[in-house]
């Protein structure tokens, strides 16, 4: 029976001298190899996974992995959380299909630290205790800002999740040669019951453990193909532009802006509200934002976020040679036959530096580097998962519908539960948004969460006038707007690369909302505060100002 990568194969052969080889099943004659390296690292993480879990007995170890690791160990951890499979995966792919334009992921994730590093870690680190909302409701009312940002954390988390399965799903059907959406299936709820297991037995101390393997090999991954890829051209950066360039079918254009977001005035709005997403994104990203509880001190959480910009900047400059080297050797028609929205280009990449199809060196680093890329996005669920549950136990159960009567045994049950439940949901939605480019559903994470969780972080630590009712209206307008502009958008509906390609009900012009919604969240903070009827306790205010600049009184 002729199989859909042959099929492929055949189509191509005429039109990439290099189709051939590369469209054919990549792990052919070698799957026992590539399956055993999946294997092994699931092995290894389960390992640590049930040692941080013996080690687990109170919620602060639980919840903050009981605040024992050092600046280095949490920023390799942050990282670990940070590069994604849609840093991986999602970045190369998109640098492979639209050149200068899809290296704009890159500097954006990057430029985004300077946010979180200025105006969130110290003061959140100092102020909180397990979750976002502990800084929020300080000075509030409990339950409404619980309720919201409690919300709010699981919805953003879900969608961060979604570009994690999807990476999964064609990382799989890539590794075994075949298109059929059962094998993908499988893979999404293998890597869902993997995710709900490090945070029901690891907990943080578990799931950082394994953020930290997991970052170190992802460098170590990338710098050995960067190595290679720079090899082949003489080390000589130049040449290499040159050959992906021309291997692109575009020209000098593939190495100018414009490519993606340059043909009309759309995109070029476009490529704004991506920047202001990703940039303002990261500041208001749950699971990042719980990973400063996990230190012992404030200049611990400074410390973890210099390391942590020093290994992402690192990894993102090598993107470029990922990117560009995959659109020389492997070529844009190869890498969109295998997978339309360029998930595949590092695996195909790292197989042509090998020797190419159905050779042993293509093969080992093949399943090598989609081992390394299949850990990455188990130590990213894995932290999603915390991160949404902790939320929901320790913010809504424990505090909203217990009013705080619960003890501690009970609200960690109760985030396992919740890690259960929110697994299933994104198992259920990953199924159908396979053909979305993971870096885009990424990005549309932090467009939410720049829309409602940064405006009401910053409005809280800086504002001495902010209200409960600010904050609730912040939340709830900037996350009620940024998910209905993306329901309505080109990337649910109307176009090929859509998650509904034959239904068309979009009327937002933009594939992502943080130009609109971004300024929606912080309007709707500052009129819900102006017009609040109940005004702000100026003795929490100064109270959590202390706090948050010397860290007397943190837990």
């Amino acid at each position: 029976m002729t199989t859909w990568t042959q099929l492929t194969a055949t189509r191509l052969a005429a039109t990439h001298p290099a189709a051939t080889d590369l469209a054919a099943n990549p792990a052919a004659g070698h799957r026992d190899l590539t399956l055993a390296l999946f294997a092994f690292f699931v092995l290894v993480t389960l390992g640590i996974t049930v040692w941080a879990g013996r080690q687990t007995r109170t919620a602060t170890d639980f919840y903050a992995g009981g605040r024992g690791f050092s600046g280095l160990q949490n920023g390799l951890a942050i990282s670990g959380d940070y590069m994604s499979a849609a840093s991986f995966l999602g970045i190369a792919g998109a640098i492979a299909l639209s050149g200068y334009d899809g290296f704009l992921y890159s500097i954006g994730f990057l430029v985004a630290w300077l946010v979180a590093l200025l105006l969130i870690a110290e003061p959140l680190r100092n102020s909180g205790r397990y979750t976002m909302a502990d800084v929020l409701a300080f000075r509030m009312r409990q339950r409404p800002v619980r309720t919201a940002a409690g919300i709010s954390t699981i919805v953003v988390s879900v969608f961060y999740l979604l570009a994690q399965m999807v990476g999964a799903g064609s990382l799989v059907a890539l590794l075994l040669g075949i298109d059929g959406s059962a094998a993908k299936t499988w893979t999404v709820v293998v890597v869902g019951a993997l995710m709900v297991l490090y945070v029901t037995v690891g907990g943080m101390k578990g799931t950082t453990w394994v953020q930290i393997v997991k970052a170190v090999l992802l460098i170590l991954g990338a710098a050995l193909m960067t190595v290679m890829v720079l090899a082949k051209y003489h080390f000589n950066p130049s040449t290499l532009l040159g050959a992906a360039a021309h291997a692109s079918g575009k020209g000098s254009a593939f190495l100018q802006p414009g490519l993606k977001y340059g043909e009309n005035g759309t995109t070029k709005l476009d490529f704004i509200s991506l920047g202001l997403a990703l940039v303002f994104g990261t500041a208001g990203l749950p699971h990042i934002l719980v990973r400063f509880y996990t230190v012992p001190t404030a200049k611990a959480a400074r410390k973890s976020v210099l390391w942590a910009i020093g290994i992402i900047g690192v990894f993102y400059l090598m993107t470029l040679a990922l990117g560009f080297g995959a659109a020389a050797l492997v070529g844009p028609k190869t890498i969109k036959a295998s997978n339309a929205a360029g998930n595949t280009a590092a695996p195909l990449l790292a197989q042509s530096l090998g020797g190419g199809a159905g050779t042993t060196g293509g093969a080992i680093l093949l399943a090598v580097i989609s081992a390394v890329a299949f850990a990455t996005i188990l130590a990213v669920v894995a932290g999603l998962t915390l991160a949404s549950s902790a939320s929901f136990a320790h913010d809504l159960y424990a505090n909203v519908i217990r009013r705080g009567k619960v003890g501690e045994r009970e609200e960690v049950r109760s985030a396992k539960l919740a890690a259960v439940v929110i697994g299933a949901i994104a198992i259920g939605l990953s199924i159908y948004a396979d053909k979305l480019n993971t870096a885009a559903l990424v990005a549309l994470a932090f467009a939410v969460a720049a829309s409602a969780n940064l405006p009401t972080m910053l409005y809280s630590l800086y504002w001495k006038r902010f209200t409960t009712a600010g904050a609730v209206s912040s939340i709830y307008a900037g996350l009620v707007s940024s998910v209905a502009l993306v329901v309505f958008s080109p990337v649910v509906s109307g176009g090929p690369a859509s998650l509904f390609p034959h239904s068309d009900f979009q009327w937002f012009p933009l594939e992502n909302p943080g130009l609109v919604s971004i300024p929606v969240g912080f309007l709707a903070g500052w009129l819900g505060t102006v017009l609040s009827r109940r005004p702000a306790d100026p003795g929490k205010y100064a109270e959590l100002e202390v706090r948050s600049l010397t860290g007397i009184g943190a837990h």
